[in-house]
């Protein structure tokens, strides 16, 4: 690949720098797909543990507790460190708790060492963001933010299909110990190739402690009741009533310590700039149904058409592939087009390809869910691009890296929001269309009553005087598979009811003008 023109202010990148960027890359990859690698193997990893399936949910919640208090912070860290060094110790430190995390005994262990790789290994997503609007000038910056965009929606939409091929293929601790090779190739290669910016250690002496707790308290206190809200009944349960105190006190001593403060430990001024504050909107958007997706789709899969993981993985393949047609036709077009208009056109069709996947009954298959999956992947290159360009494109070089934190943060936080009413909405429509099909399938309905007296004879030879009861066990899977098909059919029209919403909000944002300067090497 050959050197970029020099931007003004900015010296020419070498090849040593676009090493660099690649192994940052590849490192914000491996940090997303461990958000959702383990979801599809928590059986197997729960059996091997000797946990209850309440206990080993905590696998996967402790490393998103751990990795959204992270998110902020990592943009005072990357001021304080470098952008070398934190990227570095991060993806080292994530390494050596993925092998840590491939060798527990127990399941305490295992949430602790997940929580340490989230929470280490969540510093390289965001710094991977601001980077790119440092290092690279404008034209090329676009075709950049659409690899990191890609990166970052590709990374959780395979990250279960793949979890799920390890397990099945090897082991479950395979899904830690793959991390291992690319993890120290990442951490060797950003230690040496990575050269954009210099230490501040003067921030330490301002280091905000007190910040730091407060902002530790809200944002585990949020994830933890989003986590298990609706799997205790939300507020009914005083666990979940006395953490959702916690976040709410503890969050508004954080905002108002952040507003007061000198040297801020989490920069919240970046929000009185509209098109920021906007991207972050947007990202939130974006998150619902980028992580709400990955959840519903592959549970209709499984527990409507019982399919395998396998089977699981090759219907959601499309929309990855579709992710990669769409790449190189947003980066072509994203200099040409006002991003508010590109933006728009993403969120419309993203809503458009949920209201499609919004009409499934029990006997969809890959190609009746072949168009709608098509259709998200591409749409995701084209609201991922514009709202980066949006949100960070016209914000100093020396507000990047807090920006950059959190922006990444409003992302994870709509996919916990949108994973919490999702299962909150599964709970209560399941109940109502369950209800209401079991009203028609009485022995008061002729066409019920037939349909029972068939399944009846049909079993008769085969199970003599239990055919009966075997049919109304029949006819009450049915019902339960109906009514969970129903439910999904709710829950990705309402998604698709946000997306919808968002789009005439672009017109409301200001069109990023000339770019950011280069950093100073």
């Amino acid at each position: 690949m050959l050197p970029l023109a020099p931007a003004a202010g900015q010296r020419p990148l070498t090849w040593r720098d676009w090493t660099g960027f690649m192994a940052m890359v590849l490192g914000m990859f491996m940090a997303i797909l461990d958000i959702q690698i383990v979801s599809a193997s928590i059986d197997d990893i729960q059996a091997g543990l000797s946990a209850s399936p309440d206990e080993a949910s905590w696998v996967q919640t402790s490393y998103l507790i751990a990795e959204i208090v992270m998110i902020p912070l990592s943009g005072w860290l990357s001021r304080l460190l470098s952008t070398r060094v934190l990227f570095a110790l991060s993806a080292a430190g994530f390494t050596l708790f993925s092998v840590a995390c491939a060798l527990a005994t127990s399941l305490g262990g295992m949430v602790a060492f997940r929580a340490a790789q989230g929470f280490i290994g969540g510093a390289m997503i965001p710094t991977v963001f601001a980077a790119t609007f440092l290092l690279f000038p404008g034209p090329k910056r676009a075709q950049m933010s659409v690899l990191i965009g890609l990166t970052a929606t590709l990374a959780p939409t395979i990250g279960p299909t793949f979890g799920g091929w390890l397990t099945d293929h090897f082991s479950w601790h395979w899904l830690f110990l793959i991390n291992v090779p690319f993890g120290v190739a990442v951490t060797l290669t950003v230690w040496r190739m990575v050269n954009i910016d210099r230490p501040n250690r003067a921030l330490a002496r301002s280091f905000d402690l007190i910040g730091l707790l407060l902002m530790a308290s809200f944002l585990s206190s949020l994830e933890f009741v989003l986590e298990e809200g609706n799997r205790n009944d939300w507020f009914e349960d005083d666990t979940i009533a006395s953490f959702a105190a916690i976040a709410a006190v503890s969050g508004g001593l954080f905002l108002w310590r952040m507003l007061r403060v000198r040297e801020p430990l989490v920069d919240l001024r970046a929000f009185g700039d509209r098109n920021f504050c906007a991207g972050c909107l947007f990202s939130f958007v974006m998150g619902t149904g980028l992580y709400g997706a990955v959840f519903v789709v592959p549970l209709f899969l499984g527990r409507v058409r019982g399919y395998d993981s396998t089977q699981i993985g090759e219907t959601m393949f499309v929309t990855g592939a579709a992710m990669f047609v769409a790449s190189p036709i947003a980066g072509a077009l994203a200099p040409r087009l006002d991003p508010r208009r590109m933006l728009a056109g993403g969120l419309l069709m993203f809503g458009v390809s949920l209201w499609w996947l919004g009409h499934l009954t029990s006997q969809s298959a890959f190609w009746d869910l072949f168009g709608p999956q098509a259709l998200r992947g591409f749409s995701m290159m084209f609201v991922m691009l514009p709202t980066n360009t949006l949100a960070l494109g016209r914000l100093p070089p020396q507000k990047l890296k807090n920006a950059s934190g959190l922006y990444n943060l409003m992302r994870n936080l709509g996919g916990a929001v949108g994973l919490a009413l999702i299962g909150t909405m599964t709970t209560g429509r399941m109940a109502v269309h369950r209800l209401h099909l079991d009203e028609q399938v009485t022995w008061a309905r002729p066409a019920a009553a037939r349909a029972i007296d068939a399944m009846t004879a049909t079993l008769t030879p085969r199970l003599g005087e239990g055919a009966g009861l075997a049919a109304l066990a029949q006819v009450a899977r049915l019902v339960e598979r109906e009514a969970m098909a129903l439910t999904y059919n709710d829950v990705l029209l309402t998604m698709s009811l946000a997306f919808f919403l968002a789009a005439p909000l672009t017109l409301f944002v200001t069109r990023p003008g000339g770019a950011t300067s280069g950093a100073a090497h």
